[in-house]
């Protein structure tokens, strides 16, 4: 797999990364398989897939503690990205960002993943409690201390609240700025794909005019433009696509134009070719810091996935992807 460089720090990993979240968070719990999801991440790393993105929060805990059964055996091969900031009770999700707590739960992270450093450490969430800087100046501690080898920030882009005349990012990139003044940001991961594309109008460009990886979250619509789910199919109760207004009946109706227009360029491509790859490789074509991580829980995904990283498209091809319609439907 094509290798890429992230950060000021020159953290090099494979093209596509390996979203690890649906293993054991917000996706259906029926279908969750310890065994297979362990079998998921052997497969991507044989495939050049180093980047491993988990966080603490997802189960809680238990995801770190499945990358952490596969890091035992393949440490050397991984680049592992796990995150700090959230905790989840009952019913809710509140953000933590004290330093005391940060390098707790930064300890508790690193014995999950049996490991005794993390490649990227990342703020899920600032807290409003506490100023940035305290929290990101607890993180960087931790590089000093030789427990983290780099940091990165998750961007929030509420579209609900936001001011008439500001972009999705503004406040992403006014609370990258203040941190930077603390340590420098290797990586920022932020939603960007085909049907949510807000990210190319500042963030984007933002991260590549200062050297930092773009970790692109989302990159397949949380399994839409794989062109593999049909309209009015539903969701079990605790998938988050079940309460999710692009995900009613009517909106998937609405939204298979896009997926049609990459299933008609995949076509081009062979029939081998799918949506998802389609999707993938045009947002490797938007820098060489753009790193897609997919979530999946399943090896024949994974695979799918990290081969796209071996289809050219075409100006034709970019130019259909540029024309296709916007998303309907809101995603916050």
């Amino acid at each position: 797999m094509e290798r890429r460089t992230i950060g000021a720090a020159t953290l090099e990993v494979g093209a596509v990364g390996l979203g690890c979240m649906p293993m054991s968070w917000a996706y259906t719990g029926s279908r969750r398989r310890g065994d297979e999801s362990t079998r998921t991440v052997h497969r991507a790393l044989d495939l050049g897939t180093t980047l491993l993105d988990t966080a603490d929060m997802y189960g809680p805990f238990t995801n770190e503690l499945l990358v952490g059964r596969v890091l035992r055996e393949r440490r050397a091969e991984a680049f592992v990205s796990t995150k700090v900031g959230l905790l989840v009770g009952e019913q809710h999700i509140v953000a933590n960002g004290r330093p005391g707590y940060v390098r707790r739960a930064c300890d508790a992270s690193l014995r999950r993943l049996q490991t005794d450093v993390i490649d990227l450490y990342q703020l899920h969430r600032e807290d409003p409690e506490v100023p940035v800087e305290e929290t990101w100046g607890a993180m960087a501690e931790l590089v000093q201390a030789g427990k983290v080898r780099s940091l990165g920030l998750c961007a929030v882009g509420a579209r609900a609240g936001r001011r008439p005349g500001t972009r999705l990012y503004d406040a992403t990139i006014r609370r990258l700025r203040r941190v930077q003044q603390v340590f420098p940001v290797s990586a920022v991961q932020a939603e960007l794909s085909v049907w949510s594309r807000e990210a190319l109008a500042d963030l984007l460009p933002w991260c590549a005019a200062r050297g930092i990886g773009f970790l692109a979250a989302m990159p397949l619509g949380n399994g839409y433009l794989s062109g593999t789910l049909t309209p009015g199919q539903g969701f079990e109760p605790d998938d988050v696509r079940a309460r999710h207004p692009r995900f009613t009946a009517e909106m998937m109706a609405a939204n298979q134009p896009i997926v049609a227009g990459l299933r008609r360029i995949a076509a081009r491509h062979g029939e081998s070719t799918t949506p998802a790859q389609v999707a993938l490789a045009w947002l490797l074509t938007l820098g060489p810091h753009v790193v897609p991580i997919p979530g999946t829980k399943h090896e024949h995904w994974a695979t799918e996935n990290a081969t796209s990283t071996a289809l050219t498209l075409t100006p034709k091809d970019l130019a259909e992807i540029a024309a296709l319609p916007p998303a309907q439907g809101s995603w916050d």
